[in-house]
């Protein structure tokens, strides 16, 4: 099974673990990005969307054997690359696109560049953001370490306005995301 073969893999279903945050508020804590700067979430008044992800890579170093079999683990190069590819239309409806994971700022950026992204990548290497909002994780590690599960969230005045949970397929979720967007009263601005 590999990284681009989305029909193989194992379907997430949806357990509840995310119906908490829908309303809830960012809170006030400063994320290191792969491009070098610091971001507060809860000062962002824009219309933002994070999608957390489990772990990309180059290469499969780092991922436990079991894997393949844990439903929306594999695929964050294809939704970070379908990020991308429509960072122009998201961007022409005055969203911004962060993604957020637990590895190192500098491990994201390598991410950054590999995958040519537009956009930045921020670490919650210190899982402030998953403790603050009980954010759930994938039942095994990563690279030695916890890794959120696959949830994209989307936020207006540094509050969450809809969460997509699960994520499936990981190469869709960005023209989801759009497609909820356009549909939205004034391109989802509240």
């Amino acid at each position: 099974m590999g990284e681009n073969d989305e029909a193989a893999w194992p379907v997430p279903v949806d357990d509840g673990a995310c119906e908490h945050l829908v309303g809830a508020l960012l809170p006030q804590i400063e994320l290191r990005s792969g491009r070098g700067s610091i971001l507060n979430l809860g000062e962002l008044r824009n219309l933002t969307i994070f999608y957390l992800y489990p772990m990309s890579g180059a290469d499969d170093s780092g991922l436990p054997p079991e894997w393949d079999s844990i439903p929306g683990a594999r695929g964050c190069s294809p939704q970070a690359c379908g990020f991308r590819d429509l960072h122009g239309d998201l961007l022409h409806h005055q969203a911004t696109v962060l993604g957020v994971a637990t590895q190192s700022p500098d491990y994201l950026a390598g991410e950054i560049a590999r995958l040519e992204l537009p956009y930045d990548l921020l670490s919650d290497e210190h899982f402030e953001l998953q403790r603050a909002l009980n954010i759930p994780l994938l039942p095994v590690e990563a690279g030695g370490r916890p890794v959120f599960r696959r949830i994209t969230l989307v936020c207006q005045q540094a509050r969450v306005i809809k969460v997509f949970y699960p994520v499936f397929p990981p190469s869709a979720n960005a023209g989801e995301v759009l497609s909820w967007i356009k549909t939205q009263p004034a391109g989802g601005q509240r």
